[in-house]
């Protein structure tokens, strides 16, 4: 395929490498400073968007604008998913979003399912979430916590939201650590005044984040429409 990578940090390097050795092409590098118009797009197959919640919306309506297909990696900008949905649908164009691309984060978010499940018949434990990235990552908590606390809210039905006040009550707590270069540490805590039960995820580099997300233009090629990461991974995860 010929690709374009929008947000060419190093985020995007990881990716560039990575389709580089799966056989793509990459035609596209844009920035914030050379930024993708629609007409820059024209010949490309698929776009890979991986930016900040404040420019993700315009880069996914410059490529329904322009017919192609995208994969969005960034997260924060979700107050704008059903604009960008609506042009999907007037373009015939195709989104696939994900707050985390890594086969093992959505594989650990199945398992956060169903020890939610059991635990919440416990009351005496109390689930929280943990999370640490990097010093740059700019929105806290992390796209992928908020998915993980959404999984772990289907069943607290007591719980009003999460919140990031940990002395505030009949909330789920989460905390977010901005420290050195960590790649991504997911944690959900199940602690009564015993014990404690704790998942983990860590993530060692980007490169998992970076082959979800080739894959998952792969998978989006000649698609039309708006699909999450459980599309894509529905038949793995069965």
């Amino acid at each position: 395929m010929r690709l374009a990578i929008i947000g060419y940090g190093k985020m995007g390097k990881a990716i560039e490498r990575i389709a580089e050795e799966r056989g793509h092409d990459v035609v596209l590098r844009a920035t914030s400073k050379a930024p993708a118009l629609p007409e820059h797009l024209e010949g490309v197959d698929v776009a890979i968007e991986f930016t900040s919640p404040h420019s993700a919306a315009d880069n996914l309506l410059a490529c329904m604008e322009a017919g192609v297909p995208v994969v969005c990696g960034s997260t924060g900008w979700y107050t704008r998913l059903e604009e960008v949905s609506h042009e999907a649908s007037q373009h015939d164009g195709a989104l696939l979003y994900a707050t985390n691309f890594s086969i093992g984060v959505n594989v650990f978010n199945v398992l956060v399912k169903r020890a939610s499940e059991i635990m919440s018949r416990l009351d005496e434990y109390t689930p929280s979430i943990i999370e640490a990235h990097h010093v740059s990552k700019k929105d806290a908590p992390s796209g992928t916590a908020l998915t993980i606390s959404d999984i772990v809210l289907d069943h607290y039905q007591q719980f009003d939201g999460w919140t990031d006040d940990m002395e505030e009550e009949n909330k789920l707590p989460i905390e977010s650590i901005r420290e050195g270069d960590v790649k991504g540490l997911h944690t959900v805590d199940f602690t009564s005044s015993i014990d404690q039960i704790r998942l983990t995820h860590e993530a060692f580099s980007r490169d998992g984040f970076a082959l979800g997300a080739v894959q998952g233009a792969e998978w989006l090629k000649d698609k039309t429409g708006v699909f999450t990461i459980g599309d894509m991974l529905q038949n793995l995860l069965k």
